[in-house]
């Protein structure tokens, strides 16, 4: 009789083998499943109520993937890939995910049949890497010299990347505006530059492009209405000081013998405060910002100047005031010269819905914008600005990277064709594999298709048909329900949304394929868990 061995605390689940893989491909299904209906210009929205009854909107998929409180750990992985596709490339998150879950579920069968994981690891690998060689041999160049074409080339990538959201409809107008946005940026363009404000009230085409820095219009005291609205060609100070008269501090202890001395603190306190005015003053600023509190005494002081001052302005708004206006943000007063001071062309204060806005334009840095929405409700606005967000990634990306492809399922055909010509080149179990790979890629014009309420089958038949004599760019036609040219359509896409999707679905699907055991440990309960500070208990050994 072998004594029993016990290795592992007991209430540790520990599950290994094939089953392994194929519970953990059907744990991915399931989180497939609900993006799959997102995807494309016919694509649906999610409603996702939080624990605290916040309702998000969304039909981005990082957005869904990110609210969905995913606690499976080989779906997690999922999860993963939608993030960093959002964060590398803004667009085609859902397809992303869509394409993951599709690898697995071809390679299910596989693993039923007991091809080794391995195996099946290196032909993702390898089909991958022809994928991707393929997008970059046939992407079409665009022409960078020529302005104008490269601009419309720009705004067509744009509104490709609007054409599933919310805001399909104005994707037009939109994508002017985003493009527009972009060009306004320094060559590094910096996302956190292009400032996005949100106003309930109006319609969505009252959303305005300010090319420039705008923001709300701050916290302020008595003596601020004195104060003038508008300037044209202001000096700006930019502060980080506390323009008023500070408290005493608590603990501080002052003995005074008679009133006069009492006296002369109290004006010390008043002559520090006025001191610093006179100084803003005569340095010939007429705008101040301050980062921290602007009191009640300086208000009025710079009202009766014909000065305007905000204080309590955002740390974001005051950086990107001082990118567009130049000059430098201060936390002393002493030596305040023109080199240190900013200057736009005009500035006013203007009410934009229940809102009033300062909006500082003709910078001459402007090295930045501000996108102030409008939309009926604070949901739609959010999804807006997400869409907006999408938009203005692709957009950076296009002009790093110049190459397109038709989008709307015209490259996943091209590729899936060119996979199956390659995979019957290959003897051994590869052949299969590659071949499988080569179908899973058709999931995302099928999926477009049913998302579109059309017969994918049929679609799908003319697609593969089109594509095997040789017309690279037909895609899916989600107006007319039937096939197209998305290349003449204008349907557009960056090559590299592609290449990096590809290049993260094909990574997820060897990482959930490659995992064949599951340890978990037990939720620490009772006397021997972790003891408080998170160290390891009584009688427990650390694992």
């Amino acid at each position: 009789m072998q004594p029993q061995i016990i290795l592992l605390k007991e209430g540790t689940e520990a599950s290994q083998g094939r089953s392994q893989i194929i519970s953990n491909i059907n744990a991915c299904q399931a989180i497939v499943d609900c993006v799959r209906t997102t995807l494309g210009p016919r694509g649906m929205d999610k409603l996702m109520v939080e624990a605290q009854g916040k309702a998000t909107i969304s039909n981005d998929g990082a957005t869904i993937m990110k609210l969905l409180d995913v606690v499976h750990p080989a779906a997690k992985t999922l999860v993963d890939i939608a993030k960093s596709q959002d964060a590398e490339v803004g667009d085609g998150t859902t397809s992303v995910v869509l394409l993951a879950g599709e690898f697995l579920k071809q390679m299910k069968p596989f693993i039923e049949e007991g091809v080794h994981s391995q195996i099946i690891i290196r032909s993702v690998r390898k089909a991958s890497q022809l994928a991707i060689q393929h997008i970059n041999d046939i992407a079409v160049k665009t022409k960078k010299d020529d302005p104008k074409e490269h601009r419309q080339s720009l705004e067509k990538c744009a509104a490709t990347a609007m054409g599933s959201k919310l805001i399909n409809q104005q994707r037009d107008f939109f994508s002017k505006m985003v493009v527009d946005a972009v060009m306004l940026l320094d060559d590094l363009m910096p996302l956190n530059m292009i400032g996005i404000k949100k106003v309930p009230g109006g319609a969505l085409e009252d959303t305005l492009l300010v090319a420039g820095v705008a923001f709300k219009k701050t916290f302020s005291y008595a003596g601020f209405e004195m104060q003038p609205k508008q300037y044209v060609s202001p000096k700006i100070a930019l502060l980080n000081i506390e323009l008023e008269l500070k408290a005493e501090r608590d603990n501080a202890e002052i003995r005074l013998e008679t009133v006069e001395e009492y006296q002369k603190v109290v004006d010390a306190e008043w002559t520090i405060l006025y001191e610093k005015l006179e100084k803003l003053h005569a340095s010939g600023a007429k705008v101040v910002l301050s980062k921290l509190p602007i009191g009640d005494v300086a208000t009025q002081f710079f009202a009766d100047r014909d000065m305007f001052c905000a204080g309590r302005v955002p740390d974001e708004d005051l950086k990107r005031t001082m990118k567009a206006c130049g000059g430098s943000i201060l936390t002393t007063v002493a030596d305040l010269s023109d080199s240190v001071l900013g200057t736009c062309e005009s500035f006013e204060e203007r009410q934009i819905g229940g809102e009033r806005f300062n909006v500082f334009t003709g910078c001459p840095q402007a090295k930045t914008c501000t996108l102030i929405i409008r939309g009926g409700a604070e949901q739609f606005m959010e999804e807006t600005e997400r869409s907006l967000h999408d938009a203005i990634m692709i957009v950076r990306r296009a002009m790093k990277n110049d190459a397109v492809v038709a989008g709307g399922g015209a490259i996943e055909m091209e590729l899936s064709k060119h996979l199956r010509d390659v995979s019957r080149t290959i003897a051994g179990k590869e052949q299969m594999l590659i071949s499988a790979i080569a179908k899973a890629l058709e999931v995302i014009p099928r999926q477009l298709c049913d998302n579109a309420g059309f017969d994918s089958t049929n679609i799908l038949n003319k697609l593969r048909q089109k594509h095997a004599q040789g017309q690279r760019w037909i895609g899916v036609d989600i107006m007319n329900e039937d096939v197209i040219d998305n290349m003449e359509k204008c349907v557009w896409e960056p090559s590299l949304v592609k290449i990096n999707a590809i290049g993260a679905a094909s990574e997820a699907t060897c990482l959930i394929l490659s995992v064949d055991e599951t340890i978990k440990n037990p939720k620490s309960g009772g006397g021997d868990g972790p003891a408080p500070g998170g160290m390891p208990g009584r009688g427990r050994r650390p694992f």
